[in-house]
């Protein structure tokens, strides 16, 4: 039995299901953590309490910046360390949900399918570049809603490629509902309730709209090809939040393991 308070699922004799999570950079999926599971069969990555099972892309922590903020994962803007963040466990085949809200003027990004890639020198390469993105955006007011083809840099749109049609996004400071569906190579994106594009990965199709991106063979080689086999070998990968320097709120963050 469960009952929504205030928007947010409270689960008074909840189904469990347990993952595995990486603790560390490309460390092995060892670490058993226990969800809850709701109604629908989602598994509640984020219980608006705690960070379980979330760490800074590439590292072993949490960067400060993120903090739990009134039931909501919020990156706040302004001095200390920040960066992307990950859930520590890969999903193939899932549906994930979640509602985020935006500062004014503000910019992130949702990715899915990332994988940790580090360079020669042991730096690490940027999250964005092995993983689709969904962007998270305040439409009116960042330059970004007005650069890329045909609004493929607003929000829900796939970053830099596809945009999402119709744009429904809500203005900055109010909630907006996002799905991501990913099946067998299939892609959805849903905003507020409205499907706004579909793409497949892993085909010429997808090879030719990376062509016409920013992530061109040409232009960013180790991203073309990241992307190119997005997922990696198991077709499989990290779901990430960015940072992109703006006040940003996620929460109701789910996730639905499909076959």
């Amino acid at each position: 039995m469960a009952v929504a308070l205030m928007g947010f699922y409270t689960p008074t004799m909840a189904k469990k299901r347990t993952l595995k999570v990486s603790t560390e950079l490309k460390g092995a999926e060892t670490q058993k953590l226990s969800f809850e599971v709701d109604k629908d069969g989602y598994i509640r990555i984020f219980d608006g309490k705690t960070t379980r099972g979330w760490r800074s892309y590439g590292k072993d922590y949490l960067a400060p910046r993120w903090t739990v903020d009134d039931g909501c994962l919020h990156f706040r803007r302004g001095q200390g360390e920040g960066g992307d963040i990950i859930f520590a466990h890969k999903f193939k085949n899932f549906i994930l949900e979640m509602e985020w809200k935006i500062q004014q003027g503000g910019n992130s990004g949702i990715f899915y399918l990332a994988q940790e890639v580090t360079r020669p020198d042991g730096g690490m390469e940027p999250i964005y570049i092995s993983a689709p993105e969904c962007q998270v955006l305040d439409n009116e007011n960042h330059p970004d809603a007005k650069l890329g083809v045909d609004g493929n840099r607003k929000a829900s749109s796939l970053y830099d490629m596809i945009p999402a049609k119709p744009q429904n996004a809500k203005p900055w400071g109010q909630w907006n509902k996002v799905k991501i569906v990913v099946k067998d190579g299939k892609v959805e994106h849903w905003q507020n309730d409205v499907k706004v594009l579909t793409y497949e990965l892993w085909t010429p199709e997808w090879t030719r709209m990376l062509q016409e991106s920013k992530f061109s063979e040409k232009a960013w080689p180790t991203a073309f090809q990241l992307l190119n086999n997005c997922g990696g070998d198991k077709h499989e990968g990290l779901i990430g939040m960015q940072d992109h320097g703006d006040d940003v709120w996620f929460r109701n963050i789910r996730v639905k393991i499909l076959k």
